[in-house]
């Protein structure tokens, strides 16, 4: 619907912005003598009562032709075609008007008259509905600042509410507990890597809620986190848990939504190979296209166990933070086969400019925990 038209506040104040107008179009007229005031203003408050709603029609092709992304040549053919259409139609409208009225006595000859002043009434015409382009650009521009600071704030709020729930839902108590246990059995068996493994889920711990704290963060980021996700899942699971990256040079540069893939990562390992007595693959790749940036999760799964993930916590999580962040621009889907269970997403390729020059991340480099300082 057009902005104006809801509420009617604003079509009463659209009407009000016209009286002026309409004055100045009856002095025109009347002006030079070519037609009598009453004439003028029998004749023109009707037509810019219509001319005014033929004006609204050009909301839709200002939002056909968005200044941003329309060259100027279609940009200019498109509006001028626009309004000497409208302005030869309120023309038209005006000489039936104005012969309708010719018939009464009192204003007798005004066909006649008129007649000399439809060049007047065309230009006038052609260039209100110019004047409507302009503002309905500037409508255009304010109802998409104010959605994208709808957006940004939502977005805001979705990110501290991931790190709040950062150490309820995507980091459950599971896994926490599961980890403090394997560092109690280690501490029997090899005391320094038991350190290295309080070391490490304090640092993961620390990391999850000081990423929530930005709107958008390098990929780069996002692995960091999972090395250290991974390096202490490499200890409950042992050789059970095999993980592949692929993840391309290009793609670190990336931004995304912070906490956006540790939750499907974790979905990967809790849900499909912690339910492997053999184990299984974790396959993580990224690239980077022109404009899309793709990153695909998938992992080995039990063909016999019943699906239980598509409404899953980290995955709902997941879907709705990319939907309030790129409403229309992204997508997430989930497919799974006889052996492998797969989360797609292709987000926009937007690049963090004053990144370090990005290196290819490799199987090891992900996996690996970085040196742990005394």
């Amino acid at each position: 619907m057009h902005p104006l038209l809801s509420p009617i506040k604003r079509l009463g104040l659209y009407l009000l912005a016209w009286v002026p107008l309409a004055v100045i179009l009856i002095y025109l007229l009347a002006s030079p003598g070519h037609l009598g005031w009453r004439d003028a203003i029998v004749l023109l408050v009707p037509l810019c009562l219509v001319y005014q709603f033929l004006c609204l029609t050009a909301w839709y092709s200002c939002r056909a032709t968005p200044i941003e992304k329309t060259d100027l040549g279609r940009l200019a053919l498109t509006h001028l075609a626009a309004g000497a259409v409208i302005s030869a139609l309120w023309v038209e409208l005006a000489k039936i008007l104005a012969y309708v009225l010719a018939q009464f006595p009192p204003f007798s000859g005004l066909y006649e008259q008129f007649s000399s002043q439809v060049p007047v009434l065309f230009g006038a015409g052609f260039l209100l509905y110019l004047l409507s382009v302009a503002f309905h650009y500037v409508l255009l521009a304010m109802e998409d600042s104010r959605q994208a600071q709808t957006r940004a704030l939502e977005t805001s709020v979705l990110a501290r509410d991931a790190e709040l729930k950062a150490l309820k839902a995507q980091v459950n108590p599971h896994f926490l507990f599961n980890s403090l246990n394997s560092i109690s059995a280690l501490t029997s068996i090899d005391a320094g890597r038991a350190r290295e493994m309080c070391i490490l889920l304090a640092e993961f711990l620390r990391m999850t809620l000081g990423i929530g704290e930005k709107a958008l963060v390098p990929l780069s980021e996002e692995l960091d986190l999972l090395q250290r996700f991974l390096a202490i899942e490499k200890v409950r699971f042992g050789s059970r848990l095999q993980v592949t990256v692929d993840v391309d040079a290009q793609a670190q540069f990336c931004l995304v939504p912070p906490l956006i893939l540790q939750p499907l990562v974790e979905n990967a390992v809790v849900h499909g190979i912690a339910n492997l007595p053999d184990g299984g693959r974790v396959r993580l790749t990224a690239h980077c296209g022109a404009d899309r940036l793709h990153i695909v999760i998938e992992n080995s799964l039990d063909p016999d166990a019943p699906a239980k993930r598509k409404s899953g916590l980290g995955l709902a999580n997941v879907r709705h933070r990319i939907e309030a962040r790129y409403p229309k621009d992204a997508n997430m889907s989930i497919a799974s086969d006889e052996d492998f269970f797969r989360v797609t997403l292709s987000l926009p390729a937007e690049h963090a400019t004053d990144s370090p020059a990005p290196t290819a991340t490799t199987v090891a480099e992900l996996q690996q925990p970085k040196e742990v300082r005394g």
